[in-house]
């Protein structure tokens, strides 16, 4: 039952020259936007007027900005014509148009300039973004965001990420990444690509069998369980930029479902070195063990919390799979989910306020759901035909991010921590499942 519960719950850099726009204001305006009655902002993209033939460029930067926005849940993206304010060029202090947007509820503006300059063997862009502040009656004077014009994307999740850290005082997600595991060959390989499903670039590449990645704090390396034969799994870390790969775990028996702590000095895993399978940490600084299950049931799956005080992670010792809840050294275990008979790969959230996991529905149906810490609260995310697993949160906090099957294939899909807009980010045709979502 738990091996099911463990197959069911796991299975170019470009440099960009840019000066933010936004340091001096970002600690003077916090707006709490996980609270129950927080309103978005109203914004209005205006455009990106184009130059020396640019009009694709403008128009690319234009919409991924609209979409990150839009996915922020910070800002409420307005459609302009339908307030009958005429989409056109705004070459500087508008009075008339800043006005007209204010007194249709709008309190922000955004607009820029967007230029691609053929250097020969590279094109560059040149995008100049501002920003008109109703609250402030000011605009932001502009900065020119400098690249090729093979990361116009960038620049515009860099924008979106920065009108976010205006608002809230918070890291946007526009540029974070989500790792995940394709099918590829007959082999499980490791992928990357961006939050909303561009740009996926293989990271592994050796025919075996690569699963469950974990990301480091800092980005630069996953943690990933390896199955080289059927007798030998154990638990490596490569690093993104080389390729680099170094083996950290390799007891006897199945090594699987590794986590690290929050500030990095600690691995968490389950291994079978002893015959069922308990949970272990690691210290990544001396190389010691700890062992911290010790129960005839399966244990494995840890997840930690915000703090890295605490791990929850599923065990059979009830009869079926649930989540349980333990300090970091193992001691004051406590059972948190009761409803349902099989309930696993739990995943803390970033804020400490639920965590999301697997559960089976009294339809027979596996979907995620939500829990808090302390067990008085409950919620279903997913609904549908799918097979849904493998759930990870947004460093944000307010999405998740999970692999469903359906009519067969597995694909990931990204829906609002509250179960609204659910969307699907891959569409390559492979099997796509356990992804893990990038810190900020």
């Amino acid at each position: 039952m738990l091996m099911r519960a463990l197959l069911i719950g796991g299975a170019m850099i470009a440099m960009i020259g840019v000066a933010s726009i936004f340091e001096s204001r970002a600690t003077d305006v916090f707006l709490e936007a996980t609270r129950p009655d927080f309103q978005k902002i109203p914004l209005g993209v205006v455009g990106f007027r184009a130059s020396n033939g640019s009009e694709w460029l403008g128009s690319r930067i234009e919409e991924v900005l609209k979409a990150d926005l839009r996915r922020s849940l910070i800002f409420d993206v307005v459609d302009l014509p339908s307030r009958g304010i005429k989409v056109r060029e705004l070459k500087g202090d508008e009075k008339a148009v800043f006005k007209q947007a204010t007194d249709n509820g709008i309190s922000v503006l955004v607009w820029g300039k967007a230029a691609a300059k053929d250097g020969g063997n590279n094109t560059d862009a040149h995008v100049d973004a501002y920003v008109y502040d109703g609250g402030t009656d000011e605009v932001i004077s502009g900065k020119r965001y400098v690249g090729a014009t093979g990361v116009a994307r960038l620049i515009a999740h860099r924008f979106a990420d920065e009108l976010v850290f205006r608002y809230t005082g918070e890291q946007g997600i526009a540029r974070t990444k989500i790792a995940y595991v394709s099918e590829q060959k007959g082999a499980r390989e490791l992928f990357v690509m961006d939050y909303d499903g561009h740009d996926p670039r293989q990271v592994t590449a050796d025919g075996y069998l690569n699963l469950m990645p974990r990301w480091s704090a800092d980005r630069r390396f996953l943690i990933f369980t390896a199955y080289r034969s059927r007798n030998t799994q154990d638990i490596d870390m490569i690093e993104l930029a080389t390729g680099k790969r170094w083996t950290l775990i390799s007891k006897k028996g199945l090594n699987i479902t590794p986590a690290l702590s929050p500030d990095g000095n600690y691995l968490a895993f389950a291994s079978s070195e002893d015959g069922n399978s308990e949970i272990y940490k690691q210290d990544t600084r001396t190389k010691a063990f700890e062992r911290l299950t010790t129960n005839q049931a399966g244990d494995l799956s840890p997840t930690w919390s915000p703090t890295g005080r605490e791990l929850a992670f599923v065990s059979d010792r009830s009869g079926g799979p649930q989540v349980y809840i333990m300090s970091a050294d193992g001691s004051n275990v406590r059972r948190l989910t009761f409803e349902g008979d099989y309930n696993a790969a739990p995943a803390w959230s970033p804020k400490g306020n639920w965590i999301a996991y697997v559960c089976r529905t009294p339809r027979r149906e596996y979907k995620i759901c939500l829990i808090s810490p302390d067990g008085q609260r409950r919620e279903q995310v997913t609904t549908g035909s799918g097979l849904d697993d493998s759930p990870s949160w947004s460093p944000d906090g307010r999405h998740i991010v999970f692999s469903s099957i359906v009519d067969g294939k597995s694909h990931i899909y990204m829906i609002n921590a509250d179960g609204k807009d659910i969307e699907r980010i891959t569409f390559d045709g492979h099997h796509n499942s356990s992804p893990t979502w990038s810190p900020a």
